[in-house]
């Protein structure tokens, strides 16, 4: 269960950080809402996992589902350049959070 809230807070990232480009420094009332609904959502699951997990493994696939998410979310729908080297750096984001996974003591 745990590690299940440590995916919705990573999804919950890539919200916020989408949200903080849409709210333009704070100066858009309804993204700038939004941002302070994922941020509060995204640390808060991921506090709660805390309790349970490992801080270094959690906050890697924290941070890794996020950053991911922000990154093909803006390569998808806001018009970012999608290149070959993006690609395969997400992918070895993606590889490193799983080897961090399987690295804790759990496994």
């Amino acid at each position: 269960m745990a590690w299940l809230l440590v995916i919705v807070a990573g999804l919950l990232e890539t919200g916020f950080a989408i949200c903080l480009k849409l709210s333009h420094g704070f100066t858009r009332l309804w993204p700038t809402i939004a941002f302070a609904i994922f941020a509060m959502s995204s640390f808060g699951l991921l506090t709660l996992s805390l309790r349970k997990l490992d801080v270094g493994p959690a906050y890697a696939v924290w941070t890794g589902i996020g950053a991911s998410g922000t990154a093909i979310y803006g390569m998808i729908f806001l018009g970012e350049v999608a290149s070959t080297l993006k690609i395969v750096s997400i992918v070895l984001v993606i590889c490193g959070v799983i080897g961090l996974q399987l690295s804790s003591p759990a496994h």
